[in-house]
């Protein structure tokens, strides 16, 4: 007799799913779906550096294909990031429970990671989003040293029958922990029990206090810009003149005409005046 349940179509695995885990809120046990939109199981830096992770493990790459599947049909309906755990609830033939066991940063290991990228973080809001210089991303990301774990860091079990070290409950629940980092990534350094804000303080510390003013010797003036430069500076035009009140226009007088000192007579003679 075989040791696997028969085969249950999505749609019937889905709604028996939906009935139990509505006994569980019933109960006072509230849920939290992995509800994956859109064709891409994570979007965001966080969420992506995990998939990615855990996608070059080569020991997981036979059995992540399933686990996306089941990801995106909605069968994790119950996903708990805490402190060194994550446990699950994945509908298959039955609710299997899954549990992922991650070791704790070590903290000589996190002191080390926050003095690498101090100055490199300059708020919450880019931590959080990853809006962050490409070196600072890479640094937090890189499995074993940064926050990601490697391989020999993470246990997983499954109630399912499947021997096998990572079955298909299982993967779904770790592209579901990259799903949910889109939307939480602060659950990661929970998940590596560290202080996030504990960078932020650390990028605070590294601003200066006050900003003195610019030192008159230090600053440049435009002759001395031109010739840094090698550029034509052209002089600052002269200001432009004040508008002057007009003068009032003088009346000209036509000046007399001066009669001759003497005459022509008509038989020839000269006539003088006196």
């Amino acid at each position: 007799m075989s040791r696997w349940a028969p085969y249950v179509p999505v749609a019937e695995r889905r709604a028996k799913a939906e009935r139990e885990m509505a006994k569980l809120q019933k109960k006072g046990h509230p849920i939290s779906p992995v509800v994956i939109t859109g064709r891409a199981i994570a979007a965001s830096p966080w969420g992506r550096a995990w998939c990615d992770t855990m996608e070059s493990f080569g020991d997981y790459e036979n059995r992540l294909p399933r686990g996306r599947t089941y990801v995106r049909n909605g069968s994790v309906v119950d996903l708990r990031i805490g402190p060194g755990t994550v446990t699950a609830k994945v509908s298959g033939s039955s609710i299997y429970t899954v549990t992922v066991t991650i070791k704790a940063l070590p903290k000589t290991q996190w002191q080390t990671l926050r003095k690498d990228c101090a100055g490199g973080i300059e708020s919450l809001v880019d931590l959080l989003q990853g809006k962050l210089s490409k070196p600072v991303m890479e640094r937090l990301c890189r499995p074993g040293t940064g926050l990601l774990p490697k391989p020999s860091e993470i246990k997983f079990s499954c109630s399912c029958p499947d021997s096998a070290s990572m079955c298909k409950h299982v993967a779904a629940t770790l592209y579901g922990i990259g799903a949910r980092l889109d939307h939480q990534p602060d659950l990661l350094f929970h998940l590596r029990d560290v202080d996030h804000m504990e960078l932020i303080a650390d990028a605070a510390a590294t601003l200066p206090q006050t900003k003195a003013p610019p030192n008159s010797a230090n600053i440049l003036e435009a002759d001395d810009m031109a010739a840094l430069f090698g550029l034509d500076m052209a002089p600052e035009p002269p200001p432009a003149p004040e508008p002057s009140t007009p003068k009032p226009a003088t009346r000209r007088t036509k000046t007399p005409t001066a009669k001759p000192d003497m005459e022509l007579t008509e038989d020839g003679y000269v006539k003088w005046w006196k």
